[in-house]
């Protein structure tokens, strides 16, 4: 879930096969998290974090030396990188992995959906070029309020868990993470996406791996369904999705891209519902039609005045 700049020429109008990638993107996205809570019957949730980073890091890694990508190691991008590995990796899939103990998978993947939200404050601060216009503005409070709307009581059914109101707040934290995190790769010197990529897992592989060696040991022997759960999350969802989303943004710009935001917490409720069982609650369909109506308004662009003739 994030994106660089390139040195590339400018992207051209989409094609069927980038819609076919966008979906594809959507997708392995939505899917990972019923992939966290099948994953979470033989791992704990720092062992989910770390096993996946780790797959996700050799995965990648054996994708820049296919494509021939050299891994940046300037002290500048390095800095970038770490930044990047704890904000869109380490923090948020630990984060996920705890709070999907309390939440369903279905809520933790709406949650996504405030992500772009949470870019548009933070790139008002951070980002030159990006200040909240009135648009941007009225679509971010009406898409916090749909936030609002899904973290309250009565969005989903209780899960009975003395946590759950505090892993609803997790989810969020990690939407939160990813929002940082993509600021982080926007501020970025240009670089090519898969090398930073690489390097951003490998440091996050260098965090989680002793925390979860430290605190919890060698994990246990698994059974199939879980073990494949952890494989595929690695895999694809944390590993080849980075360069699937390459070619997407360089064949049809970032702005494109973006639009994977709208599908992700979809597909997350959709499998919810269809491979665990999961409630679909009315109220969820309001909260995400709220949030998805904000960020419509606050990335629709203005109207330009036509040019006397």
């Amino acid at each position: 879930m994030f994106s660089t700049r390139t040195r590339d020429s400018m992207p051209t109008r989409p094609t069927i096969g980038n819609w076919i990638g966008l979906i594809a993107l959507g997708l392995i996205w939505g899917a990972s998290f019923p992939g966290v809570a099948i994953a979470l019957d033989g791992f704990s949730p720092v062992w989910v974090a770390a096993g996946r980073i780790l797959i996700g890091a050799l995965t990648l890694t054996a994708i820049a030396l296919a494509i021939g990508v050299r891994v940046p190691f300037s002290p500048a991008i390095f800095g970038f990188a770490a930044a990047m590995g704890v904000l869109s990796n380490a923090l948020p899939f630990f984060l996920l992995s705890w709070s999907q103990q309390h939440v369903t998978s279905s809520f933790a993947g709406i949650t996504m959906a405030a992500i772009p939200l949470f870019v548009i404050g933070f790139a008002h601060f951070l980002v030159v070029g990006e200040r909240l216009t009135r648009p941007k503005a009225i679509g971010f409070v009406i898409g916090l309020f749909g936030v609002a709307v899904l973290i309250g009581p009565g969005v989903l059914a209780a899960s009975g868990s003395e946590f759950e109101a505090l892993a609803r707040f997790g989810c969020l934290a990690a939407s939160l993470a990813y929002a940082m995190g993509a600021i982080v790769t926007r501020r970025c010197p240009e670089v090519h996406p898969v090398g930073f990529g690489v390097l951003a897992l490998w440091v996050a592989s260098a965090i989680m791996l002793p925390t979860a060696l430290i605190t919890e040991g060698l994990p246990p022997l698994p059974e199939a369904r879980p073990f494949l759960a952890l494989l595929y999350l690695g895999l694809l969802p944390t590993g080849y999705a980075t360069y699937l989303l390459v070619g997407i943004i360089r064949s049809a710009g970032p702005s494109f891209l973006s639009q994977v935001n709208y599908h992700v917490p979809v597909w997350s409720v959709l499998l919810g519902v269809l491979v665990l069982n999961e409630d679909l609650p009315g109220r969820f369909v309001l909260a995400l039609a709220i949030i998805i109506g904000g960020l419509v308004l606050a990335r629709r662009s203005p109207l330009r005045k036509r040019a006397a003739a």
